[in-house]
């Protein structure tokens, strides 16, 4: 079975003379079984009709920022939710420039923003204008940012010039896009991620807890589901839905997390400790709201299990990944939880840094094992995870 089996992907075209490749394009991704959507900017309008593209997508194309059919008018939205791979194919100089700054002025402009999907670009330009420095920057800069390159080719161009700049053929295009899927690294494994923050009850109202969102831990879920793993999510309360193809488990407490982390981690080959876990729970839950009584008040604190901990000591042959988030000397108290906790790895992250972390789209991380330190620097927590996955996998390959 093709990687691109029930894969949904939305096709960017914008405006350049290759657009009229991106109908074949379309045609060939549908051949390997993938689900099409086509978004077209106004000057890619210019070049290939719409009509075309919805006859071969077998679906409306979509050209305005607002669509009055959709949810809330959002189309936007729903599209980058909708999607496993943004593919932008003919991505021209301007565009390229455009997804640099941000810019969200365009439909297919502002699915780029909002997307946690997989994003290509597939450069179609003149010669000079791909070798000019400001486009070399900006793919550089996109590049950094997890966007994957394609291409582009050399040849003969439509202008007569002659050099590189023209966009890839679709045949080669589609096969890199195959490979987006097609790794499987973890198939056949059973991973088990802990993701979000707990909630330590103090009565029945009140509670203590921290500012995990779980991001990181949901898309590490959805890496190792893509890497053909059979995920089960243990997740605190987040504000987001689970990762399709992953089992959820909802907790609340910390060891609530244990039991069901426990009773998960039975038979897992991986387990990754990615949740915030509180580190004390109230020793006394009071049954009824605690009233206000004077300018003070005292609550006693019990430590609470650890997970990753208990998970090692009751699996030894589960390959056991621990999360070290801190505020200085990172890496050191990294080393030294990898020791004490018995784990194989441990991913280290500096919580002081405001521009990633908690909260954030972005992190920055150490993966720290007995062998090696490897810094995965500043990108998106989607792309993130599927480097952290993939790191993982070779790791255990060789150590198997």
């Amino acid at each position: 079975m093709s990687g691109l089996s029930n894969k949904r992907i939305i096709v960017g075209i914008t405006g350049g003379i290759a657009a009229y490749k991106s109908a074949e394009i379309i045609r060939r991704l549908q051949d390997h079984g993938a689900e099409i959507r086509v978004v077209m900017t106004p000057g890619a309008e210019e070049f290939v009709r719409p009509l075309t593209m919805q006859a071969l997508s077998g679906h409306p194309v979509h050209t305005g920022l607002l669509d009055e059919t959709a949810e809330a008018g959002m189309g936007h939205i729903e599209l980058a939710r909708w999607a496993d791979l943004l593919l932008i194919a003919p991505a021209t100089a301007d565009f390229v420039a455009n997804m640099v700054h941000g810019r969200a002025d365009s439909l297919l402009g502002a699915i780029y923003l909002a997307t946690s999907a997989i994003t290509a670009v597939a450069p179609a330009m003149n010669q000079a204008m791909w070798a000019h420095p400001a486009t070399i920057a900006n793919i550089a800069v996109l590049q950094q940012r997890g966007v994957v390159t394609i291409g582009p080719d050399a040849g003969s161009q439509a202008c007569g010039d002659v050099g590189p700049g023209r966009m890839e053929p679709p045949d080669s295009i589609v096969e890199q896009a195959t490979r987006f899927f097609s790794n499987r690294l973890l198939e056949g494994k059973r991973v088990v991620i802990t993701a979000g923050p707990t909630r330590e009850a103090l009565d029945p109202v009140r509670y203590i807890s921290n500012h995990s969102s779980g991001k990181m831990g949901y898309a590490l879920a959805a890496a190792a589901a893509d890497a053909g793993a059979k995920v089960t999510l243990v997740s605190g309360p987040v504000a987001m839905p689970a990762p399709e193809r992953c089992q959820l488990i909802s907790v609340m407490s910390a060891e609530q997390m244990l039991e069901a982390a426990i009773s998960a981690g039975a038979g897992a080959d991986f387990f990754i400790a990615a949740a915030a876990v509180a580190d004390y729970r109230a020793t006394t839950i009071a049954e009824q709201k605690i009233k206000h009584q004077g300018t003070t008040m005292s609550i006693t604190l019990t430590k609470n299990p650890d997970i990753v901990s208990a998970v090692s000591s009751a699996y030894p042959d589960c390959y056991v990944v621990g999360f070290a988030a801190e505020s200085s000397d990172v890496e050191q108290y990294a080393k030294d939880k990898l020791q004490s906790k018995n784990l194989n790895a441990i991913i280290a992250n500096d919580i002081s840094r405001s521009d990633i972390g908690f909260n954030s789209d972005e992190n920055e991380v150490h993966w720290i094992d007995a062998e090696s330190s490897t810094l995965f620097d500043k990108r998106s927590k989607t792309q993130l995870a599927r480097d952290l996955i993939a790191h993982m996998a070779a790791v255990y390959s060789v150590q198997d």
